[in-house]
């Protein structure tokens, strides 16, 4: 088994706290809310919402897959970060075991935050993955992200 690493940071003007609240703690309630295309529901299939769950997550019309099953490896609430794994479903192609995906949100100095993302694909045996498939999966987090910053800056009494 092979690893592939890429990281990503996106900065925004939301404060840390409040994007951490929305773009992690809420994420399962507010992104199909907000991307129901990219995104229709997410479901827990065992655990309290703590490290050790996992949950499915149902894609939208818009999306070329149909879902996938994720487990939560860390949550810190303190230190604003959160880890899951994406065990099973179409998104990992038939190539990989699995993907890991660390985020970090971190106050920046202008009172914004920035979004701090490491997303480690783990492929079978000797299978590649390409460029062009990373960089589809980091496009999709970067709209993800930018929606909510849309949501809270349109919404500011929300979280």
């Amino acid at each position: 088994m092979g690893a592939i690493t890429y990281d990503m940071e996106v900065d925004s003007s939301i404060p840390a706290a409040k994007m951490y609240k929305a773009f992690v703690l809420d994420a399962d309630n507010l992104i199909p809310k907000i991307l129901p295309q990219a995104i229709k529901c997410v479901e827990i299939l065992e655990g309290d919402g703590g490290v050790g769950t996992v949950k499915l997550t149902t894609f939208g019309e818009g999306s070329q897959y149909k879902s996938v099953k994720h487990r939560v490896d860390a949550l810190d609430k303190d230190s604003m970060t959160y880890s899951y794994s994406i065990i099973e479903g179409d998104a990992l192609m038939g190539v990989l075991e699995s993907i890991s995906y660390h985020v970090k949100v971190v106050p920046s100095a202008d009172g914004g935050s920035v979004c701090k993302n490491r997303s480690i694909y783990h492929t079978k045996g000797d299978a590649q993955i390409t460029e062009e498939q990373i960089k589809g999966g980091k496009e999709k987090a970067m709209g993800m992200f930018k929606a909510v910053e849309a949501y809270l800056l349109a919404h500011p009494d929300a979280y």
